[in-house]
């Protein structure tokens, strides 16, 4: 196993990010339809390079996988990063441009890492900001780290924006983030990663009990409500590469 933190890097300086980038664009719709046939309605998100942002065809690459695998583009999240966010080009603001025109959900990933800029962040169309885990491992015992945790939602709030805290591995934490109004919660309190198939059983054996995700993972697609929790398994096949 071998973690983003080494490859991706690699990836990029030996220019292989491009075709690793396609592999798991291919893959995450592929895996999606194959959840699907087996009953499980499962969002998957994958993450987009600098470098993917800046290729004039990424959009164009992202809705033949949709439709080679018959998904819904509502079904597929596209995190980048908030320092990819803020790169203020032409051919990302493009990319941004069309991602949103098309249908997919979009994410700012590691949010609080970067050097946001509010009069462009509130230009985007993401859906959602996700507080850097840096900050929720904090949250119990620093009170800047609590600050800015809440002051993130309130501006993404105050944005129309959805906000996941990631990293969540104890109920204290769960509970400051709950009190502070976070929509989505994502760590290792509620699931470690986990193959495709894992999740798939582990999944269709709550079918039937009084779980959290019953109704995300099974329901037709509807409006996220306030508090949702989510597996891991959403941000595994993008980051597992």
């Amino acid at each position: 196993m071998v973690m983003p933190g080494s490859f991706i890097e690699l990836a990029e300086r030996t220019g292989l990010i491009g075709a690793l980038g396609d592999w798991v664009i291919e893959d995450a719709c592929r895996q999606a339809r194959a959840w699907r046939d087996k009953g499980l309605r499962m969002r998957v998100a994958i993450n987009l390079s600098t470098y993917q942002m800046r290729q004039d065809d990424i959009v164009d690459r992202i809705t033949e996988a949709l439709k080679r695998h018959k998904i819904r583009p509502s079904l597929l999240t596209c995190e980048i990063t908030e320092t990819a966010a803020m790169e203020d080009t032409k051919a990302t603001q493009e990319t941004f441009r069309r991602l949103g025109e098309l249908g997919v959900h979009l994410s700012i990933d590691d949010f609080g890492t970067g050097h946001s800029s509010l009069a462009y962040l509130r230009k985007l169309p993401a859906e959602e900001l996700k507080i850097d885990r840096m900050f929720v491992q904090d949250l119990e015992h620093s009170a800047d780290a609590r600050a800015v945790v809440d002051a993130v939602v309130k501006l993404a709030h105050a944005l129309g924006l959805k906000v996941v805290a990631e990293g969540v591995e104890n109920p204290r934490q769960h509970q400051i983030l709950a009190e502070m109004g976070c929509d989505e919660l994502q760590g290792y309190l509620f699931a470690r990663p986990m193959t495709a198939r894992a999740l798939l059983l582990w999944a269709l054996g709550d079918r039937g009990d009084s779980s959290v995700f019953r109704n995300s993972l099974f329901g037709e697609t509807r409006q996220t409500s306030r508090l949702a929790t989510k597996p891991l398994a959403d941000d595994q096949l993008s980051k597992a590469a």
